[in-house]
């Protein structure tokens, strides 16, 4: 769980009044050894008890620059341990509101790996409705994590086998399925999740660990290969996810219908040739990869939420580059990363304005949901001097720069040019048949 030390240069805590404190010393459970023997703490089952959610009751909202005083008090009546880890599971529940909204972060539970590595509940739901429509009933949710994708699910109305190896984070799921209502529908076994029969479900849904270190929950470690561990922990090898991206495919294969969670970075050389590759984004953000099994084989599509709008692949060949028109149209990342910025191009009726650079331009304004459209005002050649002088002629004081094929940062570019005044404009870094440019204009209104 999340610890935190409370004092200047010492975890220990202030000296208690033993007329105050009512509470006997309590033993410090431990979990099973993780895979390089180190002792996992058990301080999450003491939150489970009724002192202990009374604790997260009190704590919860605590502003990061009290809780030293929250806990000196709180110290006085309860366990030192128990106090922190309150505290603690406060803090993950404030960050888990992103991905899982105020009502259920409120109730649920949460590990520091749990918070960062779980799919956002927008998401989660949507995949668990596509397998509810492809007549899925139950599902066996290999690595489950804190169990994200297995609320979602339930919520469907499937039943779910969520099956993770790290014995803290299966105890973190059960107290999840449990604090949603969701426990008749959620059974959490710990267990490595290449040794579990599944031939009983209808599908089978795995999200392989894809850092390095600790994996919060992963099934298998797996070497990381040379050149797979990026810098921060993140794996870009499939093969060095835990479990293998090739044992998932192998166990996809051998089910009615698969999910495989993978990472949007995924080449798409290493995409199975049975599987169907489609790139979620929300709000405009890239969240994952799904490969799917038993659907459509081949096929490719970028899936934007909120919505859901799915965008197919239709094999079209690449966009032909053309004179920077009136408007741009900036696709979704969820469309890039598909591949699928043909297929915007052939919709708006656009070219490209550079072979390498995912912007299509057009004479014609026309609506699309899978990118962002600008009615563009200038078109000159990289001068820093002479936009700076153009956007003090427009009083320009809120720029927003964006880029691509540019190695001009935005935050230097704004530093240089100074903008200032009450207007707005947006200024793309960008390539024009291979030359740097600079596009001035301002968003198109998407209603």
């Amino acid at each position: 769980m999340y610890y935190l030390s409370h004092g200047a240069g010492s975890s220990q805590p202030p000296p208690r009044n033993p007329r105050r404190h009512r509470h006997p010393p309590r033993t410090v459970h431990r979990l099973a050894d993780t895979e390089d023997n180190e002792p996992v703490t058990d301080l999450f089952t003491p939150l489970l008890t009724p002192e202990g959610r009374a604790l997260l009751d009190e704590v919860r909202g605590t502003d990061p620059a009290r809780e030293l005083a929250v806990a000196t008090r709180l110290r006085r009546d309860h366990p030192a341990e128990l106090v922190s880890a309150a505290l603690g599971q406060a803090r993950l529940r404030q960050r888990a509101v992103a991905k899982f909204g105020a009502e259920d972060a409120g109730r649920m539970f949460f590990t520091p790996h749990g918070v960062e590595q779980s799919t956002r509940a927008s998401v989660a739901a949507y995949r668990a409705g596509r397998l509810r429509e492809l007549g899925v009933g139950s599902v066996a949710d290999l690595c489950c994590g804190i169990g994200g994708d297995a609320l979602a699910m339930a919520r469907a109305g499937i039943r779910v086998l969520a099956v993770d190896r790290d014995p803290l984070t299966v105890a973190v799921a059960r107290a999840n399925a449990e604090a949603l209502g969701l426990d008749g529908l959620i059974e959490v076994r710990q267990a490595d999740v290449t040794e579990v029969d599944v031939s009983s479900y209808d599908a089978v849904f795995v999200d392989p660990a894809r850092r390095g270190g600790h994996a919060g929950g992963a099934a298998r470690s797996a070497s990381v290969r040379g050149g797979g561990r990026a810098t921060g922990g993140r794996i870009f090898d499939p093969e060095a996810y835990s479990p293998p991206l090739s044992w998932a495919v192998e166990s996809a294969l051998r089910a009615r219908i698969a999910a495989l969670k993978v990472a949007p970075g995924i080449p798409h050389e290493a995409v199975p040739g049975a599987a169907e590759a489609e790139w979620v984004s929300d709000g405009g953000d890239v969240k994952e990869a799904v490969l799917w099994f038993g659907t459509a084989p081949g096929a490719v599509r970028a899936t934007l939420l909120p919505g859901p709008r799915s965008l197919r692949g239709r094999g079209l060949p690449d966009p032909e580059v053309r004179p920077v028109g009136r408007y741009l149209y900036e696709p979704d990342g969820a469309v890039i990363r598909a591949h699928l910025v043909a297929e915007v191009a052939d919709g708006l009726d656009g070219g490209l304005l550079d072979p390498t650079i995912a912007y299509v331009t057009t004479d014609e304004a026309r609506p699309t949901p899978y990118a962002t459209g600008y009615e563009i005002t200038d078109h000159l050649p990289f001068n820093v001097k002479k936009l700076k002088a153009l956007l003090r002629e427009r009083r320009v004081g809120t720029l927003t720069v964006k880029k691509r094929g540019s190695a001009v940062e935005p935050e230097e570019l704004r530093r240089k040019v100074k903008p200032q005044g009450p207007g707005a404009a947006t200024v793309f870094l960008t390539r024009v048949a291979g030359a740097p440019a600079m596009l001035i204009g301002r968003p198109l209104d998407r209603r």
